[in-house]
Formats: C-alpha cells, structure tokens, sequence
C-alpha cells in the first residue's frame, strides 16, 4: 500500500477513534473505577468486537444493512437496548461507576477480566453506526487490482493499534483523577452523568437512519 494512503487512513481513523462515544465512556469508568490495568481487558473486548464488525463489512454484511431495513432496525435495537441496560445500572444499580469507596481494595474488587471484556465487546459489536463507518471508509483506502485480504488486515491493524492505546490512555486520565472522582460529593452525579450519557448514546442509536441510494 503507498505511504500517503496508509497517512490519510491513519489521521481519518485518529479522529473517528479520539472523538468520544460508548467504547471511550466505558473505558474512562472502567479506568476511574478499577484502574487502568481493568482496561487492559475492556480495551481488548472493544477492539475484538471493531474486528468483528470491519470484518463484517470488508465482507458485505454492512451493504445489506443497508439494503435491509428489517435487518438495519433489528441490529440497531439490539445495540440502542444493550446502552439503556448499561446506562440504567450505573443509574439505579447498587455498583455503578465511581460507587466504590476511596479504599485501599478499591481497586482490587474489581470486575473478572471476563466480564471486563465480553462489557466491552458488546458495546463495540452491536453499534450499527461503527459498520455502517467501515462500510463507508474501506472502498477509498483498498485497491481492488490488488489482494484485498493483506490490505484490510494493514488497515485493521493500525485501526485497532490505535484504538487500544487512545482507551488506556483515556483509562490512565481517569485513572490519575479517582482520588477526586471517588470523594463522596462527586459519585452520586458521576453515576448519574455516566448513565444518562449512555442512554443518550442509546437514544441517539435508535435515531440513527439507514443510508439509502
């Protein structure tokens, strides 16, 4: 692949990996909560779950997403279902974020790295508007007189490279600010700011339209 059009695919992806959504929530509230090592796992789960998704579109499944408005909708609900779940807990569950005390085993009593993980894969997996990005984005970076397979993988691999560095980067800032997040006066709206971000996200799902010709 030329240099010039590994940059552009680099810069594009940076700013669509840096802009803030449900995977970078999750990660600042796993990092403040458990510590940036919990992030290890989550951030793993988020870019396994981008890999199932680019390898869905790269493979025409975010086509007939877009040909398919029972197929569009049923795969949106899902997804817009799984933040409202997310978001709700943090809003009435006895655990949200941040609930934890400044304890010395605060961050020992964290999450398996199981949960941490398959937490994260759902979010990424079941977001249709990340597919419907990879449907848009590969067709301008992928020569088709060449092997498409060893071009998507180049590309996914700097995607995901990039991805999981941004999220424990974005864990390490929380991370260094939960000696003020966790002082009791902040948990209660932290709580109530990270869940109503999530059915936010959850809401703005559902309103997302399937492209059409």
């Amino acid at each position: 692949m030329q240099p010039q059009t590994l940059l552009a695919f680099t810069t594009i992806a940076g700013l669509s990996i840096l802009s803030p959504g449900p995977a970078i929530l999750l990660s600042l509230k796993n990092g403040a909560s458990y510590g940036t090592r919990s992030v290890m796992w989550s951030a793993l789960g988020n870019i396994s779950g981008i890999f199932c998704l680019s390898t869905t579109a790269f493979l025409g499944l975010g086509a007939l997403l877009n040909s398919s408005a029972f197929l569009f909708a049923s795969v949106k609900i899902m997804g817009a279902l799984y933040l409202f779940y997310i978001g709700a807990k943090q809003l009435f569950g006895k655990n949200g974020a941040l609930a934890q005390e400044a304890s010395p085993n605060a961050l020992r009593e964290q999450p398996s790295r199981k949960k941490l993980f398959g937490e994260a894969f759902l979010t990424a997996s079941t977001n249709p508007k990340a597919l419907m990005f990879f449907t848009a984005l590969f067709p301008h970076f992928i020569n088709a007189n060449e092997a498409l397979a060893p071009q998507f993988f180049i590309l996914m691999s700097i995607f995901m490279a990039m991805s999981y560095l941004t999220h424990l980067m974005y864990a390490q800032l929380a991370a260094r600010a939960m000696h003020v997040l966790v002082k009791p006066r902040f948990v209660k709206w932290i709580n109530r700011i990270v869940g109503a971000a999530f059915i936010s996200f959850g809401a703005m799902l559902l309103n997302l339209r399937r492209q059409t010709a």
